[in-house]
């Protein structure tokens, strides 16, 4: 099953462990985080269900492109991680 993990910058605000889900799509496996940790979801997804500007996801240590409908393709063996993305000067 892929695992989700979560930056430290997340779980500062919302503590969620690494978690094995049974899921084929990123958004799969989110939805499988938030239905036992739901609080989480309003710091990853905005009002419309979509990746929040500030938020990047990796599988397998690529950021996905598919910011809306999250829907690339997870293995078994994927890793998805889901970090807040930095900016500044």
């Amino acid at each position: 099953m892929p695992k989700v993990t979560f930056g430290s910058a997340l779980q500062r605000h919302v503590q969620v462990p690494a978690l094995a889900v049974n899921a084929k799509t990123v958004r799969a496996a989110l939805e499988a985080v938030f239905r036992d940790h739901p609080l989480m979801r309003g710091y990853v997804l905005d009002d419309q269900s979509h990746l929040r500007k500030h938020m990047l996801v990796f599988v397998d240590g690529v950021a996905i492109k598919d910011r809306k409908m999250l829907a690339e393709p997870v293995t078994p063996h994927s890793d998805i991680l889901v970090v807040q993305s930095l900016s500044g000067g």
